[in-house]
């Protein structure tokens, strides 16, 4: 698959996911950019994330934005040809990985830890 397609796959699961969500995170959830990139950026991978990793958040979480002196705007981002990767090329595991890695990247906007994620199957 190409770039191009990938990037629509995801963005495509990613809506159904929002939709999907109860109603009363589904502002919330459309609030926050979901960017899709190809790899993560060098610099990433020097900062000592893995060069496999499948998304990140970055910014503040849900209610913190007013705690930092210079807030980031929340963003998830997605690495389509990591996802792609580990779907082994195959579109319905890739569609489950991004709906799985998306709403795993949204807990952390809604300040959830790792053991909340796992708690909720997100891991």
């Amino acid at each position: 698959m190409t770039p191009a397609e990938l990037t629509a796959l995801a963005a495509s699961t990613v809506g159904a996911a929002q939709r999907q969500l109860p109603p009363e995170l589904r502002p919330l959830a459309r609030g926050v950019a979901v960017h899709y990139e190809a790899k993560p950026h060098p610099d990433l991978i020097a900062e000592g994330w893995p060069a496999d990793i499948l998304g990140l958040f970055t910014g503040s979480a849900h209610g913190q934005e007013l705690a930092h002196d210079n807030p980031a705007p929340p963003q998830i981002l997605l690495y389509v040809d990591n996802l792609w990767d580990f779907a082994e090329g195959d579109v319905e595991i890739f569609r489950e990985e991004c709906h799985v890695t998306y709403l795993h990247e949204l807990g952390h906007y809604f300040g959830w830890n790792e053991d909340d994620l796992t708690a909720r199957g997100l891991d």
